[in-house]
């Protein structure tokens, strides 16, 4: 199975399912980050048998937030909760890099930011996606609609001139008449 991620992130009860759901999976699984996997996102990337990662695209992780509100026990209540949150978190960085749980406690508190060379050199990642050196098995893309600019303006003078072909039974104002329009017409169609 491949999974690619290109997100900023977002609720971590929810990336924790996901990364669970995609770590019961009896297969491989690829990761391709090719934009961005930040705060929950990476979390569901280090689900990844492989994990490669676009030269161009980035990685982040930060310590788990919430909003709270209420007096000091309520405020406790929110800081522990944090404090296990990042603890599972932990455990899933701990997995795929082999980093002891204090360096990337601080790789979290400090909000690391990791371009590809420095996630695969941390162990987030496995290997830099590259190219296809054969362009042989790669599929070309279906055509469904190509736009031309002699097409279209060929297009709109046909149905001008079908319009001059409907006039030609009235008479024309300012004293023009149909066939000296057409003329018109084929002139500019030739030097298009």
């Amino acid at each position: 199975m491949t999974v690619w991620i290109n997100s900023p992130g977002g609720d971590c009860v929810a990336a924790a399912q996901i990364y669970n759901m995609l770590t019961e999976y009896k297969g491989s699984i690829t990761v391709k980050i090719d934009g961005l996997a930040a705060s929950a996102a990476s979390v569901i990337a280090m689900a990844g048998t492989k994990v490669l990662v676009s030269p161009v695209s980035m990685m982040m992780i930060h310590n788990p937030a919430t909003f709270a509100w209420g007096d000091s026990a309520e405020m406790q209540k929110a800081i522990d909760m944090l404090s296990e949150v990042k603890e599972s978190i932990i455990n899933a960085y701990e997995i795929k890099t082999g980093m002891s749980r204090v360096k990337l406690s601080h790789l979290m508190d400090a909000e690391s930011w990791m371009n590809a060379n420095k996630a695969v050199e941390l162990g987030f990642a496995d290997d830099i996606l590259h190219r296809s050196e054969s362009t042989e098995d790669v599929e070309q893309p279906q055509i469904f609609m190509m736009y031309s600019q002699v097409a279209v303006t060929n297009s709109l003078m046909n149905k001008i001139a079908a319009k001059c072909r409907i006039l030609q039974k009235k008479e024309q104002p300012e004293g023009r008449t149909v066939d000296s329009i057409m003329e018109r017409l084929n002139l500019i169609k030739q030097h298009i």
